[in-house]
Parts: structure tokens; C-alpha cells; sequence
């Protein structure tokens, strides 16, 4: 009887080793497989837009740009935000 237990037991550990095993050069495999597709289609985490913050309008053109991340012009003790340099360059050539 203690023998019969004792290979269930030894039975249920070899499984829980194997299994173990196998899962580890699963994630691996799929780590290496995801690692090189993932360079050619993922963008950088510098070249994101922000998903947050305040949303100004380009008074020449009318786009809605990021506060954070649009150009800055201070004219008349009033700050305007720009979607594009040609934008910027466009209200300057106007004020």
C-alpha cells in the first residue's frame, strides 16, 4: 500500500516537473519569436503622441494638437499652439 503511494506521489511530481519545463521553452520560444517581429511593427515609445492632457486649436489651420507636445509662440502676453513649424511660421508672417 505505502509503495502504491509512494509512485503516485512520485508520479504527480515527475508531472509537475515536466510541465514546468515545458512551459518555460514555450515562453521562451515565444518570447524569441515575438521579440523579432515585434522591431519591425511596433512604434518607439518616443515617437507616441501623448494619450493624456489639454487639447489646443492651431489658429491657422484649426487642428486640435496636444498641449505637451505642439509648438509654443507667446505673442501679446497670449501663448498660441501650433500643429506644425508651417503653421507657426504662417500666424508669425501674419501678427
Amino acid at each position: 500500500m505505502f509503495r502504491a503511494i509512494a509512485y503516485l506521489i512520485l508520479t504527480v511530481f515527475l508531472i509537475t516537473v515536466v510541465r514546468s519545463i515545458i512551459g518555460i521553452v514555450a515562453k521562451g520560444f515565444s518570447e524569441a519569436i515575438r521579440g523579432s517581429s515585434a522591431s519591425n511593427t511596433r512604434p518607439t515609445p518616443e515617437s507616441k503622441a501623448p494619450l493624456t492632457g489639454e487639447l489646443k486649436k492651431d489658429p491657422v489651420c484649426g487642428t486640435y494638437t496636444s498641449a505637451a507636445s505642439s509648438l509654443q509662440q507667446t505673442v501679446g502676453g497670449q501663448t498660441y499652439y501650433f500643429c506644425s513649424p508651417k503653421c507657426q511660421e504662417t500666424f508669425l508672417a501674419r501678427s
